[in-house]
């Protein structure tokens, strides 16, 4: 069974990938890819390498829920979020629950930190649990993290990014417009000296190349970019901005990939007797509650957050209940909220 047969299996949603066909393409008997998985210290190493190397062409995980319930439906839906802690994503969260419930399902959740291999461990741990969906922030990069879902069989609906080649579903927007757009938004404005503050993730890179790419397209200097790491905390807004009058003093425009960096940026500009929007005007991203009530009140970029989670749960739903769904993508876009900060 090539990979290339695995994932068309997938997508027709012709079911997952079950012990036989570990067995089959292991050229083994079922009972003994039983053993090689579930007791690897009575089995040949022979034996145990030939299973070990089919479990991972096959993607195959053990469904742990076997024989546990009384239909072949859990009611469960599994979603994975890098963070819940004053985060962007806590509207889409809250909506996917309140759909899912209002449908009969419950939601279980994980954090994955933004972490890559967290993230892996969390999804074999769902996916041996069966759940009838799997709803993921972002998208699957891993090339094994894809495997493994397109072989489970189960219904995944990937969020808050685009792609071309989606696992299942999709419900997204695109990061590069926001930082194209942003850009033109500073410019027109009348900025000319650009700074970026970072967290250390995917798709704010996107946001930064696509924002850096529209400034030097219109002969503007370099911008400026701080990467605070995996940190997203107002300290870490505070130090960036500290960052930017030591190194980069004629900055007079900053887009953060965060509110609450921005709120860290525009506090410090505080301590520092710094004018905002006069002297720098600041942009957020994800128009999280109570930016909007700061002085100045901060201009973001705005996802419709709440929408994401509403559709996701209803394609889960119906997916998980035989329906087709179609559209398969879809792109819920952004806005740019103009408010005191910029």
């Amino acid at each position: 069974m090539s990979d290339k047969e695995i994932s068309k299996r997938a997508r027709r949603g012709s079911g997952a990938m079950t012990l036989r066909d570990v067995a089959k393409l292991a050229g083994v008997a079922p009972i003994s890819a039983s053993r090689a998985i579930n007791t690897p210290d009575q089995v040949s190493p022979d034996l145990l390498r030939k299973v070990q190397d089919a479990v991972n062409r096959t993607g195959y995980v053990p469904n742990r829920m076997a024989g546990g319930l009384a239909s072949s439906r859990s009611k469960l839906i599994a979603a994975v979020v890098p963070s819940t802690l004053m985060s962007v994503f806590m509207g889409t969260i809250e909506s996917l629950n309140s759909t899912l419930f209002d449908g009969g399902y419950q939601l279980m959740l994980g954090q994955s930190a933004y972490s890559a291999s967290r993230e892996e461990l969390l999804l074999e741990s769902i996916i041996g649990r069966r759940p009838d969906g799997i709803f993921l922030t972002g998208i699957m990069h891993s090339k094994r993290g894809r495997t493994r879902l397109l072989a489970s069989g189960i219904p995944v609906v990937e969020t808050w990014d685009l792609t071309p080649t989606p696992i299942d579903m999709l419900i997204g927007f695109s990061h590069a417009d926001i930082g194209r757009e942003v850009a033109y938004f500073l410019m027109n404005k009348g900025r000319k000296r650009f700074a970026f503050v970072t967290a250390d993730d995917e798709r704010a890179a996107r946001r930064v190349s696509a924002f850096k790419l529209a400034v030097a397209e219109k002969g503007h200097p370099e911008v400026f970019v701080v990467n605070v790491g995996a940190s997203r905390s107002l300290k870490s807004g505070r130090e960036s901005l500290l960052t930017i009058l030591r190194q980069a003093p004629q900055i007079d425009a900053i887009f953060c990939s965060s509110d609450l960096l921005a709120l860290g940026v525009m506090t410090e500009a505080r301590v520092q007797g710094i004018s905002v929007p006069h002297s720098i005007a600041v942009m957020g991203f994800g128009d999280i509650p109570f930016v909007g009530d700061m002085v100045p009140a901060l201009s973001t970029v705005r996802i419709n957050g709440e929408k994401i989670g509403r559709l996701a749960a209803q394609f889960l739903i119906d997916r998980a209940e035989g329906k087709i769904v179609t559209p398969r993508e879809i792109d819920v876009g952004f806005s740019i909220v103009e408010r005191d900060s910029a």
